[in-house]
């Protein structure tokens, strides 16, 4: 068992293991392959916390694919701030094409939710969203992922490019706060 670890003044205990990721990944990839055969889809990357799983993905799919980014910002320290600002912009054509949004996690829905209008009024053929983790419990608008790593409960999680103020993407693990401590 791994050690715990301590960023921003709290405590996270191992949660899900870098074996157990690789794993979902590799099964993602498979049903992504499979749906998109002959699609050559667009991944793209929501920058920075999925950039781990976008980067294991990419290059776990067995077809033809491509890979832009997005960054989009939408938490401060343990909370959500309920607004999204796009910090860095796609440039790529998408019209009338299969893209595929890749998601670290989707925890209120709020970003997800908003990316997708947005997207829309650039006129692909089809958006399906991939995402490591997935809080159902924790949704507050209508957000339904095509690809799920992990179902989730609503707790704060860092690791494999989840953060705290910018610390922990690093760990290979995601790690889960410990119980029973301030979140701010």
């Amino acid at each position: 068992m791994k050690p715990e670890v301590t960023y921003c003044g709290l405590t996270f205990v191992p949660y899900i293991t870098r074996e157990q990721i690789e794993a979902r990944i590799q099964a993602i990839a498979e049903e992504i392959t499979a749906d998109c055969r002959d699609k050559n889809p667009l991944l793209l990357c929501v920058l920075t916390g999925a950039f781990p799983f976008a980067s294991d993905l990419f290059r776990a799919i067995d077809t033809d694919a491509e890979i832009a980014f997005i960054r989009l910002k939408s938490y401060s320290g343990t909370q959500t701030t309920g607004q999204v600002r796009e910090v860095l912009g796609l440039n790529e054509d998408i019209t009338g094409r299969t893209i595929i949004i890749v998601e670290d996690i989707i925890d209120t829905g709020h970003t997800m939710f908003n990316l997708v209008n947005t997207l829309r009024e650039k006129r692909p053929a089809d958006i399906k969203i991939a995402t490591l983790l997935y809080k159902p419990q924790a949704l507050a608008l209508p957000v339904k992922p095509d690809y799920v790593g992990f179902e989730i409960p609503t707790k704060f999680i860092i690791g494999f490019g989840l953060d705290i103020d910018g610390k922990a993407r690093n760990l290979n693990d995601i790690y889960v706060i410990k119980e029973n401590q301030p979140t701010n």
